[in-house]
């Protein structure tokens, strides 16, 4: 079999978790990873033993790591030679001009959630749309809210049909490290409609949806209030049942001893996570609940890892390494061991 030749380009949080995930998948080769300055993540690599090729953004790059003995497998164009796609995990912005060298060396590319919707051909959700991925050259995921967001209201879509929905998302201020956000003791309100519920229609434009987000000073994972109409009745027992048989929902109570956001981190750590990352959303069935035929629900969404597995999905969409999301979500859950808890 002839494994599909991945590069990870950006190191950095959402980068790392990346090539650990394409690591997993046994018809995937990961080839090499790509970053620009010497940090926290590339002395890391060094010190686990270089598992992954480091290449640098840029020739002039090279000196920073030789300085700290880093070894160097090459350049970014050099690694463009022998891979079939890229993982653009770069700052927003930085894709949107790593794109031209891309098309430049013929290969496809998936660009995460902070570059602008044009910079691909499908704004993509593994569960919701993968058949429009299919055999495209450039896909961009959905954030890490929309991405768990979707994922939730695509599982009852599929079941029921759901007319519109309404959001409230309490959003982290910054990933763990991330000093120049600053420390805050403040809820900061972003205007209505939030770009979550806007970027679900994209995706699923047979519900109409709003939203509204609200920055908390927090680092792990955010929370997302769901009030969801149906188009037909579904009762608390049978939205339970639908979530419960998701393989990337976990479906938590409070009984159990998760009591919020920083019990499920920490649930994950006690697993021996890498990283205390988690691959799953996780809803909490004590806050299913009715409001006449309107269904309300929380969400937890581990921000740093909930977008990989979408991004695996993609590679397989756009490589055309399956054709239905049946299949493509089926591979890539079989190499993450999703759901491991069942």
């Amino acid at each position: 079999m002839n494994k599909v030749r991945v590069a990870v380009v950006g190191y950095g949080v959402i980068g790392q978790r990346l090539a650990d995930g394409v690591a997993l998948q046994e018809d995937m080769e990961l080839v090499g990873v790509v970053d620009a300055e010497v940090n926290l993540a590339t002395r890391a690599l060094k010190e686990k033993g270089m598992t992954y090729k480091l290449y640098v953004a840029f020739t002039e790059a090279k000196a920073a790591f030789e300085k700290v003995n880093i070894p160097i497998s090459g350049t970014m164009e050099e690694l463009l030679d022998q891979v079939d796609i890229v993982l653009d995990s770069t700052p927003a912005g930085i894709g949107a001009k790593n794109k031209s060298l891309y098309e430049k060396k013929g290969v496809k590319a998936i660009f995460q959630g902070g570059e602008n919707n044009n910079i691909a051909d499908v704004f993509f959700h593994g569960y919701a749309n993968f058949e429009c991925g299919v055999n495209k050259d450039y896909l961009k995921l959905t954030s890490c809210n929309t991405t768990g967001l979707i994922r939730a209201v695509d599982c009852l879509d599929k079941i029921i049909g759901i007319e519109k929905i309404a959001i409230t998302i309490v959003r982290r201020v910054a990933d763990p490290g991330d000093y120049h956000r600053g420390l805050t003791n403040a809820l900061k309100v972003d205007k209505a409609p939030s770009h979550q519920a806007e970027d679900l229609m994209s995706i699923m434009p047979h519900i109409n949806a709003t939203g509204i987000l609200i920055h908390t000073p927090v680092t792990h994972g955010h929370f997302i209030s769901v009030v969801a109409t149906p188009k037909n009745y579904i009762s608390v027992a049978e939205v339970l049942e639908a979530f419960s048989l998701h393989d990337r929902i976990r479906v938590v109570s409070l009984d159990e001893g998760f009591e919020g956001n920083a019990s499920i981190f920490r649930y994950a750590r006690d697993l021996g996570r890498p990283r205390g990352d988690i691959y799953e959303i996780c809803i909490w069935k004590d806050t299913i609940v009715k409001s006449g035929n309107d269904i309300m629900f929380g969400i937890h969404i581990p921000q740093e890892s909930v977008t990989i597995p979408e991004t695996i999905d993609a590679i397989r969409a756009s490589m055309g390494m399956q054709v239905t999301s049946v299949e493509g979500v089926s591979m890539t859950n079989k190499y993450l061991n999703l759901p491991s808890w069942k």
